[in-house]
């Protein structure tokens, strides 16, 4: 059976699984988690702890085709600085409830399209926040930035606020492929914006590339990655394109008939794999690279890596607090989520109460089965002293469920005394195997393709 044959027989190329960003995954979340178990959550931290603050800026000056992301589009900016006032009043919210001392070890805005703020807005939302909770030492403050909507004021308040770390949404550098997807990001103005960024002391710069897009080839894919390694970025996400029109009504736009198939994504993911690899990244988790040096590579090589909403992390902060409409916070007790749409979201934060309306409340065996699936997800592998260490559960229990996943796996996974490791050629298959562990229900609806 050759390699290829092998992948197919157990469903890389015609299944949907969770990306395992969360356990249990959102699809899950349910509406018996309100704004009063949000409260109790953030009241339960323990003072003086770190944790981590997501903040989400639901707007776009454009609407790209391919996104699947909670956003909306605004040629005005009235709505963003009405939105703005509205995630302060949340900061107040939050500092009622929050316990003292506690700090910051990740910041990160997304969107949408944080940078569309103007550089006054900027200033006074970083202020705000840290007026709630600082930056820890040794914290990271971390923005994502669309080159087309970003000047050098609106950098220079973002540094001055204390930006550590720039992520830049790239997709593809081919011209067609760019105007297929709706998002026109010449590399040129990439690359000036990477150096504008650079010049002002941001040395920590990540990206996101995705495979699996409409007219990719495997010549595009390696054009476009090598332009890519030529602005060397610190890691680079790899993110596999989910076509989910039904879920994300704009990427109707995208004619279903020029996108690669399942067998050619996987080509296409090779071929970026072995471009990273050769320029001396090292593959980061099933989806991510990192220069040697970068605190994702260390967190990888010590065990320390992480997943979360964002991907893959070094954070070992137990607590994400989101802000905004659509985030989700997670805590030791479970998940909360805030409402998607922007209106609800003002109106209810207006009204001095949480807009948390969906979550979930941890149970013992969603915290085991959540630390299995991110073990495989991180490291390809399970630790049998790790997961003994954390939970009550017996070896020979433990062993059992080793057993299950090997039997539904034949000759693609290693166990032994010291746990259960997936082997090289079956990693295309992690996310796959981590579902074996998933106690919810496993329809497709909400999932992404395996590859």
């Amino acid at each position: 059976m050759t390699h290829k044959s092998q992948l197919a027989r157990y469903g890389l190329f015609d299944t949907k699984v969770p990306r395992y960003t969360s356990y249990p995954a959102t699809p899950h979340f349910q509406a018996d988690c309100g704004s009063d178990q949000f409260e109790h959550w953030i009241e339960a931290i323990e003072p003086g702890s770190q944790i981590s603050l997501y903040l989400h800026v639901p707007f776009c000056r454009r609407l790209c085709w391919f996104c699947a992301c909670r956003t909306q589009g605004t040629r005005s900016d009235s709505p963003v600085r009405n939105y703005v006032d509205v995630l302060k009043q949340e900061l107040t919210l939050l500092t009622r409830h929050l316990p003292a001392g506690v700090t910051l070890s990740r910041l990160h805005w997304g969107g949408g399209t944080p940078t569309l703020l103007s550089p006054d807005l900027m200033t006074d939302l970083a202020e705000r926040i840290f007026k709630v909770a600082p930056m820890a030492p040794g914290g990271e403050f971390s923005v994502e930035i669309d080159p087309n909507e970003i000047d050098a004021p609106r950098l220079d308040a973002l540094v001055q606020a204390g930006l550590t770390r720039a992520s830049i949404g790239i997709q593809d550098f081919d011209p067609q492929i760019q105007k297929t997807i709706g998002r026109i990001q010449p590399y040129d103005l990439t690359r000036d914006v990477v150096e504008m960024i650079r010049a002002r002391g941001v040395h920590s710069l990540n990206a996101d590339i995705l495979f699996g897009l409409p007219h990719q080839t495997r010549g595009r894919m390696m054009d476009t990655v090598q332009k890519l390694l030529s602005l060397a970025p610190d890691r680079v996400a790899l993110y596999g394109y989910a076509h989910v029109p039904w879920m994300a009504r704009r990427q109707s736009m995208i004619p279903s008939d020029v996108l690669p198939n399942p067998q050619d994504r996987l080509q296409l993911y090779d071929a970026a794999r072995q471009l990273f690899l050769w320029d001396g990244y090292q593959s980061i988790g099933i989806d991510h690279f990192a220069v040697p040096h970068d605190r994702l590579a260390v967190a990888a090589r010590q065990g320390r890596l992480r997943r979360n909403f964002q991907g893959y992390t070094d954070d070992s902060a137990e607590v994400l607090i989101g802000l905004g409409a659509s985030s989700i916070s997670r805590f030791p007790q479970g998940y909360a989520q805030n409402t998607a749409s922007t209106s609800t979201y003002n109106k209810t934060i207006r009204y001095e109460k949480f807009a948390t309306v969906r979550g979930h409340v941890f149970t013992g065996e969603d915290r085991l089965r959540g630390r299995l699936i991110e073990a495989l997800m991180c490291d390809f592998a399970i630790s049998t002293k790790d997961i003994l260490s954390r939970f009550t559960i017996e070896k020979h229990q433990l062993a059992a469920l080793f057993d299950s996943v090997q039997s539904a796996f034949p000759g693609l996974l290693e166990v032994s005394e010291t746990g259960l490791r997936i082997k090289p050629e079956a990693k295309p298959l992690t996310r796959v195997i981590a579902r074996h562990f998933d106690l919810y229900t496993q329809g497709e609806a909400g999932h992404s393709s395996a590859i």
